[in-house]
């Protein structure tokens, strides 16, 4: 999988609900990057912008797209922890 094949799929899976990915192409596209990056080296699509834990399922929870609709930082700030979906106003 390349950056922009991961992008399409976060763009499709943002349709018809009530975020949307973000409109900044280039930060898509870094992020894109280093969740492939984490592929690679983990076998996992796992978020960038968090923490391991090291277990296999504390890994889990950082899938991307993570569940960030729980996260406090969404509730409070309207977008997931690294920016990548956002509430669409």
């Amino acid at each position: 999988m390349v950056p922009d094949d991961l992008m399409i799929w976060w763009q499709n899976f943002a349709a018809n609900q009530d975020f949307q990915l973000n409109p900044d192409r280039e930060f898509v596209k870094k992020i894109a990057e280093a969740v492939l990056v984490n592929e690679k080296n983990t076998g996992l699509k796992l978020c960038p912008c968090r923490l391991r834990d090291g277990t296999r399922s504390g890994d889990l929870a950082l899938i991307c797209p993570c569940n960030f609709k729980a996260q406090p930082n969404y509730k409070a700030m309207g977008h997931c922890w690294c920016g990548l979906y956002q509430k669409i106003s």
